[in-house]
């Protein structure tokens, strides 16, 4: 992508985020997606491809960073539970379930095996709220729906990528499944990751304390961000749960100062110019990206899967919700309906996706990584537009 490029692109992001301001529900990445999808077909933007790196190491540390240390830590400790297993147990069991449910209803369309079908599902699994989230703050019956989808997305990310990395290695390697292997990775990546990442947030929290100046302060907040997610990669572990532990515990750490709002002004100066701007560039660089991969026929089992995956999410947050609330609590189905909606499939998917593409080169996952690019593509589209109309008509019953 060229410089040029780039600069087009921020122009025309910065015209929608403008045009958004207005219309608070229209959700910019859907169109963004759209836009992108449409300059596609314009020879100046056919060569600005996507490297599955540049969304790894560039756009997500930003957008993770961005989106944890501006979550609230009352909210993470009310919602501990709800977001704990969702991240984890839930997003084992969406991948089961869905996995079953991609090789089942998809040899009628083409030749899918059982393995690649789970890898199909744990590139889908892996929900990315973006924008939304602002418009379920506003629109939602239940505040705290906002609060249990972003802080999911944060963590599922990271849980997503060493399954993902399982079952594509399976895949593409006939590599065995050991139950204990698996479980072994997982701690070993995901506990380093959050320990690393709570520990450079502590440490970070009270150099910030060092110099008053919003600029060195803002210097230091870039350095946990990117800094804490490529050592967090350098010694194995998951440098999306560093980047995300490391931001949550800034957080935790402000809320407990008496200059909570100097620090986070002076953070927000900077990182609400970034947000936006990432978020041009990546959506827009997927809409121009997925035109490749769209090229096939089989749009309707897309959409089938699409619609299998949030009835799929719905079952389990449901039955997630009962079996931490009980009897107790009251409209579970209207949560869990608008919390299923709003799991939206984005960056960390298209990154898969890109990923697979680059391990799986001449061993015939093409079908494979068309099928799920237009899943990614109905969800970014249908699910975005349909938050804000889902959140009125759940909340006026």
């Amino acid at each position: 992508m060229s410089a040029a490029v780039a600069m087009i692109l921020l122009c025309i992001g910065y015209l929608v985020f403008t045009i958004d301001k207005k219309q608070e529900n229209v959700p910019v990445p859907a169109v963004l997606v759209l836009i992108g999808i449409g300059l596609s077909f314009i020879p100046y933007f056919t060569g600005s491809s996507v490297p599955e790196t540049l969304i790894y190491d560039v756009f997500l540390p930003g957008l993770l960073f961005v989106s944890a240390y501006q979550f609230s830590a009352k909210a993470l400790r009310k919602n501990a539970g709800i977001i704990g297993l969702l991240s984890t147990v839930g997003l084992a069991l969406t991948i089961l379930l869905m996995g079953l449910t991609i090789y089942w209803i998809g040899g009628w369309f083409f030749s899918i095996s059982l393995m690649g079908a789970f890898v199909a599902a744990a590139i889908l699994a892996p929900t990315d709220p973006a924008s939304v989230v602002s418009i379920l703050k506003k629109s939602a019956p239940d505040k705290s729906i906002a609060d249990i989808v972003d802080g999911e997305s944060m963590i599922n990310d990271g849980t997503s990528i060493v399954l993902f990395t399982v079952l594509s290695g399976m895949y593409l390697q006939s590599q065995t499944f050991s139950v204990l292997s698996v479980l072994g990775d997982f701690l070993y990546v995901s506990a380093g990751g959050v320990i690393l990442g709570v520990g450079f947030g502590w440490l970070l929290s009270k150099a910030v304390h060092v110099t008053h100046h919003k600029d060195y302060q803002v210097m230091l907040s870039i350095i946990l961000a990117y800094g804490t997610f490529q050592l967090a990669e350098g010694f194995g572990f998951s440098g999306v749960l560093a980047t995300v532990s490391a931001g949550i515990m800034l957080s935790w750490e402000f809320s407990h100062t008496n200059k909570e709002d100097h620090y986070r002004e002076a953070l927000a100066g900077f990182w609400s110019v970034v947000e936006p701007s990432l978020l041009s560039l990546l959506f827009l660089l997927i809409g121009i990206e997925a035109t490749q991969y769209l090229s096939w026929n089989n749009w309707l089992l897309a959409a089938f899967i699409l619609f299998a995956s949030i009835a799929v999410r719905f079952l389990i947050i449901s039955g997630t919700f009962q079996l931490l609330a009980g009897r107790k609590h009251e409209a579970i189905w209207k949560k869990s309906l608008l919390i299923s909606w709003s799991g939206i499939r984005g960056s960390m998917s298209v990154f898969l996706l890109l990923q697979l593409g680059v391990m799986s080169s001449g061993n015939g996952a093409d079908d494979l990584i068309s099928l799920s690019f237009s899943v990614v593509i109905l969800s970014l589209i249908i699910q975005s537009l349909g938050i804000h109309p889902l959140s009125k008509l759940v909340g006026s019953n």
